[in-house]
């Protein structure tokens, strides 16, 4: 099994670098249907979402940080020590109060449903009236539909384009671009490498699907649907998605799931608790236990991979999940 490249060894890279580009303000930018003109580089923020919150991290910018919330995983490990340092305004939704008492800059936001037109926290335009502006990762906005479906709809495949975008622009606001640059390239090269390795396996024709979780254990799970980030994961590979559906992530029966009977299972790991199956250990139980799901060929073999739910998102994590999912090939 390779190894994962840890984040820590590129954080480390982009501190101890002495070249640092320069961004010139003011400094216009296009985000996910508003305009800003940042006049400076701001000097605090607020991230509502566990993914803005490590590409702020990676790039250098904890001091920038002000406060989080909306966690799915534990912090990557380079940044427990000063991730423990920082205010958790909330595990999962923070309110708007919390996030103006912290009297950011910025707000830094992972999902439009929590900012957003019929944002839970708050809509933008609330944070804009009190002069607080907002930006949103281009991962959630860019070529998708956040009114369809329950966690929106995919207009286009998701691309790893978005990722980047999203960590080139936050590194241009926040003035640290040679740093963006430099992770960007290093994310390409492992996305690079692991399509690689996963050809030279034997990837194309394989079949998989991705359970997130589910609602209650005895309905409908939610999976992965063809177009969002785990759908990327699969078809960047060579991987069919037995889920057809173009939402991110839609609930289709586990008697249509068993039919099909993928070759590959992957399960997500998180510690969020909103529903029983948040738990893999619940979700390995369900699969060895419940009379359609014990017949699967993946699960009688073994073949069920365990990812972190930002492992199988549209987060800096996603190129780890790409390398689990060439490992999980390279052993069938």
């Amino acid at each position: 099994m390779k190894s994962v490249f840890s984040m820590s060894l590129i954080a480390a890279a982009f501190l101890s670098s002495t070249h640092i580009s320069a961004a010139e303000y003011p400094l216009t930018i296009e985000n996910c249907g508003y305009t800003h003109i940042y006049e400076q580089a701001p000097q605090s923020t607020v991230t509502v979402g566990q993914a803005a919150t490590e590409i702020l991290y990676t790039l250098g910018l904890v001091d920038k940080v002000k406060g989080t919330s909306v966690w799915f995983n534990e912090v990557l490990p380079e940044f427990k020590e000063v991730n423990a340092n920082i205010p958790r305004l909330a595990d999962n939704d923070p309110s708007f109060e919390s996030i103006l008492e912290k009297r950011p800059a910025l707000v830094t936001v992972q999902y439009e449903w929590h900012v957003g037109d019929q944002g839970i926290v708050a809509t933008r335009d609330m944070f804009h009236d009190v002069n607080v502006p907002t930006y949103i990762l281009p991962t959630d906005c860019d070529s998708k539909d956040n009114s369809v479906g329950l966690d929106g709809t995919r207009l286009d495949q998701f691309s790893t384009a978005a990722l980047y975008k999203s960590i080139s622009q936050l590194s241009d606001v926040f003035d640290v671009s040679g740093r963006g640059d430099q992770l960007v390239a290093s994310l390409k090269e492992r996305e690079n490498q692991a399509i690689e390795r996963a050809q030279a396996a034997g990837s194309e024709g394989k079949t998989a699907v991705f359970w997130y979780s589910s609602a209650a254990m005895d309905i409908d799970p939610y999976v992965a649907g063809q177009k969002g980030a785990a759908g990327y994961l699969m078809k960047t590979l060579g991987i069919e998605n037995v889920v057809q559906s173009d939402e991110e992530w839609p609930t289709v029966g586990w008697e249509t799931l068993a039919k099909a009977n993928p070759d590959v299972i992957v399960i997500a790991k998180m510690n969020r608790r909103r529903f029983p199956a948040d738990d893999f250990e619940k979700k390995l139980a369900f699969l060895k236990k419940d009379p359609v799901t014990k017949e699967m060929d993946a699960v009688k073999q073994g073949n069920i991979v365990i990812m972190d739910a930002l492992e199988m998102d549209a987060t800096i994590r996603l190129i780890n999940g790409l390398e689990k999912l060439t490992d999980a090939v390279e052993k069938l």
